[in-house]
């Protein structure tokens, strides 16, 4: 199978749905014809499919969420991009309080198939106002889709499904997978939100892993085999819907269950995976869960301090061993 980058994914995937509905449109703050977005997902789009389809916007993060909402809710199908994922806090409220409610405030009459594309996370030496991992925070949203695709794979697979989806997505994608390589087929496929992913099987210890971490999770089990342990990972792939089951099964297999996620730990995602597996599979474990996130800090413009404070896999390793001997 054909190996390409996760960004040429994404690329494929806006692509072969503008391509197959006419309702499709971009729009983001230079994603057109002279700078193809910050990390160049969008090149060569707005010269295929001109500029009325792929819309370069001024710098207002609320204006573009407001926009795409107003065009979803009256049949169009828009995707917008947020430069940096730390931007939509400007947006709040067009995401939290209008797209997110919207079906539910006109009983249901009213959809709204927007997919927010965001660029999350640390490791680029950006500082605290372009590297933070803000997931968590559109999870507590009712009527938020969340996905985070880790490999270039599951980000087409998802991407086209989230262009399909009648809900509004907020699709996330981390700085540092853009230039990853993965198969991927020539073939059409769909990825379905709420199915997670086995991404290495094991017997000794779940590790549950998300967007970059996923590759630092297999980077550490593989490093875990080689000192007799074996690790699985699952990559949840979406977290709102949630594939609760998958992780259930495996951590009914293994006894133990590390969380491995970028955002910070407070109240982060780990927090509400370990009290799914606490709620559902408690009698199952044979040690307590351990969670491996971020100190609750401001993402340090310093490489050596943001490094320091990023996940690895020495980290990912120290957990398993505390609770697997």
């Amino acid at each position: 199978m054909r190996k390409i980058t996760y960004r040429d994914a994404l690329r494929e995937a806006l692509r072969e749905e503008m391509l197959r509905d006419k309702t499709v449109f971009l729009l983001g703050e230079d994603i057109g014809r002279y700078w193809h977005g910050a990390f160049k997902v969008t090149k060569g789009l707005a010269e295929e499919f001109g500029d009325e389809r792929v819309r370069d916007t001024p710098i207002s993060e609320s204006a573009i969420i407001g926009v795409a909402t107003g065009a979803a809710i009256t049949g169009m199908r828009p995707v917008a991009e947020i430069m940096f994922g730390d931007l939509s806090a400007l947006a709040m409220d067009q995401i939290a309080n209008q797209a997110a409610k919207l079906q539910y405030m006109f009983g249901g009459q009213a959809k709204v198939p927007l997919v927010i594309r965001m660029p999350f996370g640390a490791g680029v030496n950006i500082a605290a106002h372009h590297s933070q991992s803000l997931e968590a925070w559109f999870m507590h949203v009712p009527g938020l889709k969340i996905v985070m695709p880790s490999t270039p794979y599951d980000a087409k697979g998802l991407l086209k499904t989230a262009i399909r989806d009648d809900d509004p997505v907020m699709f996330f994608e981390h700085k540092l997978l853009y230039p990853i390589e993965g198969s991927v087929p020539e073939e059409e496929y769909t990825i379905p939100l709420g199915v997670a992913d086995v991404k290495r099987k094991g017997e000794d210890v779940t590790i549950v892993a998300t967007l970059y971490m996923v590759h630092k999770a297999l980077a550490a089990a593989e490093e875990l085999d080689r000192q007799g342990i074996n690790a699985e990972v699952i990559d949840p792939r979406t977290l709102v819907p949630l594939d609760k089951q998958t992780i259930l099964n495996s951590v009914k297999k293994t006894g133990r269950i590390v969380l491995v996620t970028e955002d910070c730990k407070t109240a982060g995602v780990s927090a509400e995976i370990a009290a799914v597996v606490a709620e559902d599979a408690l009698d199952y474990l044979d040690a307590p869960i351990k969670r491996v996130a971020e100190p609750d800090t401001p993402i340090p413009f310093s490489p050596p301090l943001e490094q320091f404070v990023i996940p690895n896999e020495k980290s990912i390793i120290k957990a398993v061993k505390e609770i697997v001997y």
